[in-house]
């Protein structure tokens, strides 16, 4: 039996090594807004911050944990690799994201017709495809 979706988005939670920076770069640098922050059981801090009707969790543990997801994008390895927000205000956006110092890891590029992509990184290294349709 197929899933039942429910919801017509997912939402990703983020584990974080230092979540000032990192909520600093998503509500900051990116503009998305901050719904929560929660307490959760094991000593672990969610911070919840809205993309649509997505949830951004960046969850961090009182005790960092040992490993780290390795840093470079889609050639950096395997796994989830980045993830797709689409905006109508692409420029915009990657003017404010350099201004804030926000690593480019693609300028703006039309990858076909009436569909530009841009890449900015966030401080551990995950890549955020920001896409405009025209």
């Amino acid at each position: 039996m197929a899933l039942e979706i429910s919801k017509d988005s997912i939402d990703l939670g983020i584990v974080v090594r230092d979540a000032e920076p990192m909520l600093a770069f998503y509500r900051d640098t990116l503009g998305l807004p901050h719904q929560a922050d929660l307490d959760l059981p094991g000593g672990m801090k969610m911070h919840r911050l809205l993309a649509g009707s997505s949830v951004i969790k960046l969850v961090a543990f009182q005790r960092t944990p040992a490993a780290a997801a390795p840093p470079g994008g889609l050639s950096g390895g395997s796994g989830y690799r980045y993830f797709t927000i689409t905006i109508s205000n692409l420029e915009e956006a990657m003017r404010r994201a350099e201004k804030k110092g926000a690593k480019i890891a693609m300028p703006i590029t039309e990858i076909r017709p009436g569909i530009r992509i841009s890449m900015v990184e966030d401080p551990e290294g995950n890549w955020v495809e920001l896409l405009e349709e025209d």
